[in-house]
């Protein structure tokens, strides 16, 4: 794994740099978002108006970073890269077209990521006032959902560590 900092780091602030390492960090995410959506589809089954969208969002507003912290794409960490390998992961990022990878995450982009599923949110939240069948479907909708936009996320993070790693790895004109 490529170092991001000079100091001494740990294993979240590490730049994978082999599809071995790529793979063994995404495994890593989506345990953490199974955890973490099993905790918000707990939620869902609350029938307060408005909690389960409060969690959701908040599960999102740390989820989201700490995936692009295990991948090294953090706005911090991507910074502190040598400008070549600065210029290559923003380039990745861009053809990628993702709007969480890289950036601070803000509310504002959080509820743009949930409008992906917003269809199943909204139904989430019309069933969960249905006793038992309802709540249990509010909660299968919530956890579906917040894994799908952070699949998503994931498989953008690979994209573009995939995408460094073989810029990285092409030779220049001198080694050629």
């Amino acid at each position: 794994m490529a170092l991001v900092t000079k100091t001494a780091v740990t294993a979240w602030e590490l730049m994978p740099d082999s599809v071995l390492q790529i793979d063994a960090v995404a495994d890593k995410c989506r345990s953490l978002v199974k955890r973490r959506a099993m905790m918000a589809a707990g939620v869902a089954v609350i029938p307060i108006p408005g909690l389960d969208w409060l969690t959701d969002i908040g599960v999102l507003l740390k989820l989201i970073p700490d995936i692009n912290r295990a991948f090294g794409l953090t706005e911090a960490q991507i910074e502190r890269l040598a400008p070549d390998r600065r210029l290559a992961v923003y380039k990745a990022i861009s053809a990628g077209g993702s709007m969480l990878v890289g950036k601070l995450i803000t509310r504002d982009l959080i509820l743009r990521a949930l409008r992906i599923v917003g269809v199943r949110l909204t139904t989430q939240q019309a069933a969960k006032f249905v006793p038992i069948a309802g709540q249990a479907l509010s909660a299968a909708l919530t956890y579906s959902a917040l894994r799908y936009v952070c699949e998503q996320h994931i498989r953008q993070c690979m994209d573009v560590s995939k995408q460094l790693m073989l810029s990285h790895a092409k030779p220049t004109a001198v080694e050629r």
